[in-house]
């Protein structure tokens, strides 16, 4: 028996090179995956984050919804990019009613945007500054006590052009959430073992989006441009060959001699090489920041997580096991409708849609 049907919502997760869909069913027996669905982003009409072509990516995602048969017309969306901020802040303690009154001043100090253009949401988190059984009032010659606020701000503009884009698909907006924080509901429900500290890394094809979690808390967030296109092009420059054969090259679809597979190895050696360098950068960061709290695994997603030894590598470079991330993990799945090896090859990518697919309308 479904649980809360009525307040359920279908991840959609649109990114540039494809777009995602996933249902789950939340029942007296545990979660069931409803439906699971990916068709390819239209080229062009989503970069960095931003709908390019609204026409085109919402006569995808009809025909995703259609092809998968799903009633549900209440989505859970996300963005990325730079068009999304994540921040912790510290303010002096007070009460959550007057943290709201104060957010917008304090965003004013941390937002790289007029003020007046973006949403802005925020979350108290629980303040490591106060010891567990401490009164709420100042400690004897201590000043007053702080407390951790992660703040979120999103433009507006951008805002506006995904709600758009979801009533043109049919479909109703019900929440509007981040990557970072949907691929975190998404690693937390499908870790075999509590972690206190993990980092998870999830490599698109045009971002590279890392989030480091302590105790269920995001604590460092960081977004690059570097990803699978960029690869995609390196490929197709060093071969002289079109993007589609090279995207076909990348991902081991296509018979190259002896030569050739060295050419190829050097050029993905060199653009891994950079990606893992910024994300050890960024790593190394929050460890010399958290000394009592070291990262115990990286967790890694997206399409590009894929490629040939790069978990490998990015163990070796930064002393920290490295696993695929799987939100398929610890869902009920009927194998009759869906290819356990299909969901397998897909788990990488499915994080950021399963995680959404965890909200409900009335989420914050």
């Amino acid at each position: 028996m479904a649980i809360s049907k009525r307040k359920s919502l279908v991840g959609l997760d649109i990114g540039s090179h494809s777009i995602k869909v996933a249902e789950i069913v939340h029942t007296k027996g545990g979660r069931v995956l409803q439906n699971f669905g990916v068709i390819l982003t239209p080229p062009g009409a989503v970069v960095e984050g931003s709908i390019k072509d609204q026409e085109s990516v919402a006569s995808a995602i009809k025909i995703l919804y259609k092809n998968l048969r799903i009633r549900n017309r209440n989505v859970a969306a996300s963005l990325s990019g730079y068009s999304v901020i994540a921040k912790k802040i510290t303010l002096e303690r007070m009460e959550e009613g007057k943290v709201e009154e104060l957010i917008r001043e304090e965003a004013e100090k941390y937002i790289p945007y007029d003020i007046n253009e973006v949403n802005l949401d925020f979350a108290v988190l629980e303040s490591e500054a106060e010891p567990e059984g401490g009164d709420q009032g100042k400690d004897e010659g201590s000043g007053p006590k702080q407390m951790e606020v992660l703040l979120v701000a999103a433009k507006r503009e951008v805002i506006d052009k995904y709600v758009e884009l979801i009533r043109a698909a049919g479909l109703n907006p019900g929440v509007l959430d981040a990557d970072i924080f949907a691929l975190q509901n998404a690693a937390e429900i499908s870790l075999l073992e509590p972690e206190t500290c993990y980092a998870i890394i999830n490599l698109g094809a045009a971002e590279l989006e890392i989030n480091v979690v302590s105790h269920g808390v995001s604590i460092f967030s960081r977004d690059s441009s570097y990803g699978g296109a960029q690869l995609t092009e390196a490929i197709r420059s060093e071969f002289s060959i079109e993007l589609r054969q090279a995207e076909q090259m990348k991902l081991g679809g296509m018979e190259l001699d002896d030569q050739k597979k060295e050419a190829l190895r050097k050029v993905v050696s060199k653009e891994v090489s950079s990606w893992v360098k910024e994300i050890k950068r960024a790593l190394d960061f929050v460890s010399s920041t958290r000394a009592g709290d070291p990262i115990e695994k990286i967790i890694v997603s997206g399409g590009c997580s894929r490629i040939a030894d790069l978990q490998k590598y990015l163990e070796a470079e930064t002393g920290i096991p490295v696993e695929p991330l799987n939100p398929f993990r610890n869902l009920l799945i009927d194998h009759r409708r869906f290819d356990a090896d299909y969901l397998e090859y897909m788990a990488p990518e499915a994080g950021v849609a399963v995680g959404l697919s965890l909200r409900y309308i009335d989420d914050k």
